[in-house]
């Protein structure tokens, strides 16, 4: 049979191919996507903006995905075949110090990840290790599933911040990671969950998930030094600053925005002063993908509401310049292969 894949030969430069179907090898699964989530990670490889170490042309992207495993190679578990599922992108080599820690998204053995360094989800099948599978339950939205990747991001950022209930949390953003956020912090029963972000429609949206108040940007001067835990979700060039100004005394903020060169340095004075505790995330380890699809399965969070547009692979173009086009309208971006 078949398959076809977006194929990225460089920045800007794309083709729809079509071959015979993936073979899984030892202890790899070849899975059926049933849908992919396209992130600014995916537009800054299409447009040639992410650093170079972490892609490698030509590359079918996608990493955020969901699916059900087609085939199994030798010494996989045959009874994963019809399984639903997603997996982890980070191919860690499970030897090195950190990952005997459990720490694989710090894996020291080099960056290697799927849809940057190898075949990704924008396909109709993708070949990870079986080590990585996250299996769902029979019943599964895949549709939704296909956010889990960001939702294990998030799972990364609120885990090692253990919020408490009663708490006071400010999400700063309400993009996907930040929505998320919402909805696994909101578990927590809080006592204050407030959203920053400039677009009221996405707001509106966070209030659906959990949040119990909403402001702009322009009008946090008054929240300086209330929250017992920020989480920056935003990446913008000066959120990581205006986040640890959020921040009660000896309170807690975690950063998971991907910020460019450039971006507003926190001012070191008012760490030290106010003996703020500082997190910083990129990618997730396979506890934090545990921790995403037990919340999953369990009903607590649901990413469906998140995806605004679903087009077929033929319209791989058109679907990437959507994100982060600017559009308020535009929420998660999925392809359908």
């Amino acid at each position: 049979m078949s398959s076809r894949a977006i194929v990225l030969d460089r920045p800007g430069v794309h083709r729809l191919v079509s071959g015979a179907e993936p073979v899984p090898g030892p202890g790899e699964v070849l899975v059926r996507v049933a849908a992919a989530g396209i992130c600014m990670s995916d537009r800054e490889v299409y447009d040639g903006r992410r650093d170079a170490a972490y892609v490698r042309y030509p590359v079918t992207p996608g990493h955020e995905w969901s699916g059900t495993v087609e085939a199994v190679g030798a010494g996989v578990d045959p009874a994963l075949t019809g399984r639903r599922t997603v997996a982890e992108g980070f191919r860690a080599c499970g030897s090195c110090a950190r990952c005997r820690a459990g720490e694989t998204s710090l894996c020291t053995a080099g960056y290697d990840e799927t849809g940057f360094t190898r075949p990704g989800a924008f396909a109709d099948h993708v070949v990870v290790p079986a080590a990585l599978l996250h299996p769902l339950a029979d019943d599964a939205d895949l549709r939704a599933a296909a956010l889990l990747e960001p939702a294990a991001v998030v799972a990364a950022a609120v885990r090692p911040c253990r919020p408490e209930p009663g708490e006071r949390i400010a999400v700063v953003g309400a993009g996907t990671l930040g929505l998320l956020a919402v909805q696994l912090l909101a578990a927590h029963s809080p006592g204050e969950l407030t959203v920053i972000d400039p677009r009221t429609e996405r707001t509106r949206l966070a209030r659906l998930f959990g949040a119990t108040g909403a402001r702009t940007p322009d009008r946090t001067e008054e929240l300086r030094g209330r929250y017992d835990l920020v989480v920056e979700t935003a990446g913008a060039p000066a959120t990581a600053a205006s986040s640890c100004l959020l921040a009660r005394r000896g309170g807690r903020v975690v950063l998971t925005g991907l910020f460019a060169p450039g971006a507003t340095g926190i001012d070191p004075v008012h760490l030290s002063l106010n003996q703020l505790t500082v997190r910083s995330v990129f990618g997730a380890s396979s506890a934090a993908w545990a921790h995403a699809v037990r919340a999953f399965n369990a009903g607590l969070l649901d990413p469906g509401p998140l995806v605004t547009h679903e087009f077929p692979l033929e319209r791989y173009a058109e679907a990437v310049a959507l994100v982060g086009g600017g559009d308020p309208g535009t929420g998660k971006v999925l392809l359908r292969p």
